[in-house]
């Protein structure tokens, strides 16, 4: 598809540090010429970039989260080689092209009155290539593991995945927010409930949800659809102590784990991480590391989206790479 670039061994040499007597994970990754390659590989997981900003943009936010992924690359292709970790079982396939849609936005003006949605027209093109890939991923019966980019693109992602199995699916979502605002243009904010509207998601769980940066009317929204939607606060796990980390996890797979279900970071809900919402108040790293290795090992999961990722922002700037590639090993550990 004119929509993806494929990687190769020559994309990657200049991110691998070779050192004597050491390998390196971007000297044994799998790689395929093309998507129909993907039928006669051995490897379950499948990485996928997505470097854009656009979603996060018309959401009133700032740009940054386009620089993940390349910050990724330096930070997983150097992960060790190692008896712990099974480097041939991923296939390092490539990066959506949002190329055309990330010059389309800059020349955009801040002062047009329809700056916003604009952008949102951006975002719906966005979405339709990764539903395409995603959709030939999963039919391949393969595990894909998405980086973002905005939380927009969760959108893409389910209904690429609803679409190869065609039916709708569970997501749970590390997040310190819902990302279910109002069906408005398309935005890092609303792809929960887009895809929930288009049949694309069935029952989804918010994980660790901020009571200060939620509104009334979607705590009163969840409360209509119960059956579908639910969540557990930050503050009842890490502050009030009335749930254990562990009986959060049980909670959530509980709701979601009957049906294949997608699992969702955001690194907002990370403190002090470099996101595109920064907050002092969250998780921790080795948190987010405990709910991927939980949730990736479950049979009914289906992939993995990390997102929201800003390595020259935060406490540690450009230690976002190196984040996302603790998160992506979880998935990939031999155990």
């Amino acid at each position: 598809m004119s929509f993806l670039k494929i990687y190769s061994e020559k994309n990657t040499a200049r991110f691998i540090k070779k050192r004597a007597g050491e390998t390196k994970m971007g000297e044994t990754v799998q790689f395929v010429q093309n998507l129909a390659g993907l039928n006669n590989c051995s490897a379950k997981y499948v990485l996928l970039g997505i470097p854009e900003d656009i979603g996060v943009r018309s959401n009133y936010g700032k740009p940054g989260t386009a620089e993940a992924w390349e910050a990724v690359m330096n930070g997983f292709l150097n992960l060790q080689k190692n008896e712990f970790i099974n480097s041939e079982n991923i296939v390092l396939l490539g990066e959506i092209d949002c190329d055309i849609q990330m010059e389309q936005a800059k020349s955009l003006s801040a002062a047009d009155p329809h700056y916003v949605e604009k952008l949102g027209e951006l975002v719906s093109q966005i979405d339709h290539q990764v539903s395409k890939i995603i959709q030939y991923i999963v039919a391949a019966d393969k595990f894909p593991i998405i980086i973002g980019g905005g939380h927009n693109n969760s959108y893409g992602i389910l209904n690429g995945v609803s679409s190869a199995l065609q039916k709708p699916i569970n997501c749970i979502n590390f997040d310190a927010h819902t990302d279910f605002r109002s069906l408005e243009h398309r935005h890092s904010g609303n792809g929960f409930s887009y895809a929930l509207e288009d049949g694309f998601l069935d029952k989804y769980f918010i994980f660790g949800l901020h009571k200060n940066y939620t509104p009334q009317a979607i705590f009163d929204l969840i409360k209509i659809k119960s059956d579908r939607i639910a969540f557990s606060l930050f503050e009842d796990i890490s502050v009030n102590q009335r749930l254990s980390f562990s009986e959060a996890l049980a909670q959530a797979e509980t709701f979601s784990s009957g049906n294949s279900f997608g699992i969702e970071v955001d690194l907002d809900a990370i403190e002090m991480m470099g996101s595109s919402a920064i907050s002092p108040s969250g998780f921790s790293l080795n948190d987010a590391r405990n709910f991927v290795s939980h949730f990736s090992k479950n049979e009914n999961a289906i992939y993995l989206h990390i997102c929201e990722g800003s390595p020259k922002d935060g406490l540690f700037p450009n230690q976002v790479g190196k984040a996302i590639s603790y998160l992506i090993s979880e998935v990939i550990a031999l155990k």
